[in-house]
């Protein structure tokens, strides 16, 4: 009955989000990995009502201060999950349908809003927290315009209190120009019409529609409401960028088309031929968001390894970008591993690190906020026993967001705990 109670008592019902942070704390003795490329050994950080007062090798603690000890350590920024469906899709694909709130009917949805149907008590929550991932963008998905997205952060009672960035991003989803290939037409099948065609006739109404969206929005007489066309005024007055999801080359031409002609800051986001027109894409300052690198690469005659190598070719042509786990099995849990195939392929491990946080944090315009470990910054900090981009050492045993201490518990955790049990495991 004991064991029992004790069960109940660590549900993960019953992991409270943490109350504000108050006072002040210090983490000290670890190798403090900032997220800039900069890497401060036995530093300390001195935390102040949830936010990052100092950090450094020759700040000195008071006598019965509030202190972690991190020696030994490895210290690091919160990592950041751009383009995920977490909150407003809890199960993959359509097994559950009720879990599902991603999607609206139509192709054209910019006032639609993903923050309003995120669930901050999803369970997959815990799970990244527990990898060290502890703010996430989540996106809504459609066929062209889907609406906006917001970035959370990963410890709160209801959307309103997760909501760390609110629509800062318009998402648009390119239309596929080239016919189905390969294994995409084995399990698809052979594709209707000319995709070429039909594709630039959608982009062509979208073009269509925001130039109609520029002309209402000019119009400061009296006039009556359209929901949608005013929920584009943040793309024009740059408080919104434009998301477009796009892999193939001639979609991110298109995507340039974009920001040339309406003035928009554009992000590529999928981008798995990007590392064919890096160059383009720097002098052009758009920036990328890999959707995924553990995966096939985009066309047949592609190398195989060409998906692990495009990080390190954006990082050569100073293109603006960061990494994503997209895995609908992973669910983002797997986002520090695919920085850490991006290091075997490239990058440095700085590098890859500042791929999911101070990247992460400038393309989803943040970065004044979190991102790094830099004095005032929010506290948003993660502590693991070894490199926190290698699965085989990466155990996180701290974490803190905004400054408050975060319960790394998850379902994961507590299946490990209950077969353990069974088993007789100590």
């Amino acid at each position: 009955m004991m064991l029992l109670l004790v069960s109940a008592v660590h549900g993960q019902e019953t992991i409270y989000p943490a109350p504000a942070a108050k006072g002040t704390s210090y983490i000290k003795g670890g190798t403090v990995h900032v997220g800039n490329g900069q890497v401060l050994q036995n530093a300390t950080i001195k935390i102040t009502d949830g936010k990052i007062e100092s950090v450094g090798t020759d700040i000195s603690i008071p006598a019965g201060a509030n202190v972690v000890d991190a020696t030994g350590k490895q210290v690091y920024p919160g990592l950041i999950l751009p383009g995920s469906q977490l909150g407003i899709q809890e199960i993959g694909g359509n097994a559950v349908r009720g879990s599902n709130d991603f999607q609206e009917m139509g192709e054209y949805n910019p006032s639609v809003r993903s923050i309003a149907a995120y669930n901050a008590d999803s369970k997959i929550t815990n799970t990244l927290r527990a990898n060290g991932i502890l703010l996430a963008e989540t996106v809504p998905v459609g066929s062209l315009i889907a609406g906006t997205s917001s970035t959370v952060q990963l410890d709160a009672w209801n959307y309103e209190d997760a909501a760390y960035a609110l629509d800062h991003g318009m998402h648009l989803y390119m239309p596929g120009l080239l016919p189905r290939t390969g294994r995409f037409a084995a399990f698809f099948g052979p594709q209707q019409g000319d995709p070429l065609k039909d594709g630039l006739e959608k982009i062509e109404g979208v073009k269509n529609f925001f130039r109609e969206a520029k002309a209402y929005l000019a119009n400061t007489g009296t006039k009556a409401t359209n929901l949608k066309l005013e929920a584009t005024k943040g793309l024009f007055t740059k408080k919104q960028k434009l998301f477009i999801h796009a892999d193939e080359v001639k979609q991110m031409m298109l995507a340039i088309d974009f920001a040339k002609e309406f003035g928009f800051d554009v992000v590529i986001v999928g981008a798995s031929e990007s590392w064919q027109i890096a160059d383009l894409l720097k002098q052009n300052n758009l920036s990328v968001i890999l959707t995924q690198e553990h995966s096939l690469p985009t066309l047949d005659d592609d190398d195989v390894d060409q998906p692990y190598k495009t990080a390190a070719a954006l990082q050569k042509a100073g293109v603006t970008f960061c990494l994503n786990d997209d895995d609908g099995q992973n669910r983002g849990r797997n986002l520090p591993f695919n920085a850490g195939t991006a290091v075997t392929y490239g990058l440095t491990k700085e590098e890859a690190l500042t791929a999911i946080t101070l990247s992460a944090a400038k393309i989803l315009g943040i970065a004044d906020r979190t991102g790094s470990i830099e004095a005032g910054k929010d506290a948003n900090i993660v502590i693991s026993t070894g490199d926190i981009l290698d699965m085989r050492t990466s155990i996180v045993t701290n974490a803190w967001i905004q400054g408050r201490v975060i319960n790394l518990s998850s379902k994961h955790t507590q299946l490990f705990e209950r077969y353990k049990y069974k088993y007789n495991i100590k």
